[in-house]
């Protein structure tokens, strides 16, 4: 792989982490919410589900699943559900619901979970795998080391991005002191957060 094609796949990888999606969405919503710490335990949640999908993709499980319609329309009604369970969780979340102390291994490893799953049940995760990352492998070496590169290089720029996102909307959550204006915030977000998953919806069914 020349040094030309590999930033031309980190330009790509850039654009596409830029373009809002489930994961920007859900942690825009959980860190002006719940803070930093919750966001980056999230992040750290996704980026080990977008290695998972990665890896599994490498193996050729991704493949099969893009290839089965039962499988692929499976995933892709699993990650809908499962991101609009997430908007409503957001929507009705309180303290009381959640007596765990905030800072909590338990509340953040919660928090890791969620962010694991969506991308586990995103099948545009595994799209990116088969149709963009083998466009930037060279034949001339080997096909499996440079994929584990081009993935990790791919795994580590969202992981960037989306700590950004997390910095930014955690920011918010010092001017939300006030339990009313908490809840309004919080709820919007959500509603941002059920548009992401019907745009999802869309945006899949089309792949699919």
């Amino acid at each position: 792989m020349s040094f030309v094609t590999y930033m031309s796949f980190i330009v790509t990888c850039f654009i596409i982490e830029a373009t809002p999606g489930p994961n920007m969405a859900y942690l825009a919503v959980l860190s002006a919410d719940q803070g930093r710490k919750a966001g980056f335990a999230a992040t750290i949640g996704i980026a080990l589900g977008l290695f998972t999908v990665g890896f599994a993709t490498a193996l050729g499980i991704g493949a099969l699943i893009l290839n089965s319609e039962i499988a692929y329309q499976g995933l892709r009604i699993g990650g809908i559900l499962y991101l609009l369970w997430l908007a409503w969780d957001s929507w009705k979340e309180e303290t009381e619901a959640y007596p765990v102390k905030c800072g909590s291994f338990e509340k953040h490893a919660k928090y890791f979970k969620r962010g694991l799953v969506v991308n586990l049940l995103n099948p545009k995760a595994a799209l990116f795998y088969i149709a963009i990352l083998p466009t930037y492998i060279s034949s001339s070496s080997s096909a499996i080391f440079q994929a584990i590169i081009l993935t990790i290089t791919y795994v580590a720029i969202a992981t960037i991005m989306h700590s950004i996102i997390v910095m930014l909307a955690g920011t918010a959550q010092n001017f939300l002191e006030d339990p009313h204006k908490r809840i309004i915030t919080r709820r919007i977000l959500s509603l941002a957060l059920a548009a992401i998953a019907l745009w999802f919806a869309w945006s899949t069914h089309k792949i699919g």
